[in-house]
């Protein structure tokens, strides 16, 4: 859904319909996804004939990685390294865990890393080499 509105952005609202097909999801569990996004202030929503959906900021300003937290929580591959767990009685002397927290920071690191922005530029350039493809 954010990937179509960041598609769209500066060229009016989507709606959720449109974004469902396009994306060939249900258009339910889009209406489940897009409170949390309004309410964070990525999503605005427009309301009227020519209402919809729009991304509130640039596509370049809105990372991966805040979306994805904003809608799954924290990507940790143990409950041991997410902020708010109990703490384990071990953490001091537990290599698992520092093996844990070095892998979370690793993919935070790359999904905060890509924007967008970046998603748009990758679709574009896939959306032009599946075109020199049909054309060899």
């Amino acid at each position: 859904m954010m990937f179509e509105l960041a598609k769209r952005h500066g060229s009016g609202t989507m709606s959720l319909k449109d974004i469902a097909k396009n994306q060939e999801l249900s258009e339910t569990y889009l209406e489940q996804l897009i409170a949390p996004l309004r309410k964070a202030g990525l999503v605005n929503s427009i309301r009227g004939a020519q209402g919809g959906y729009e991304l509130s900021k640039k596509p370049e300003d809105i990372t991966v990685g805040e979306i994805i937290r904003l809608l799954e929580g924290p990507l940790a591959p143990s409950d041991c390294v997410v902020d708010g767990e109990p703490e384990c009685t071990k953490a001091e002397y537990c290599v698992t865990r520092t093996i844990w927290e070095r892998i979370m920071g690793s993919i935070n690191n790359v999904i905060d890393s890509i924007t967008l922005r970046d998603m748009i530029n990758d679709y574009y350039k896939l959306e032009k080499k599946k075109g020199e493809d049909r054309n060899e």
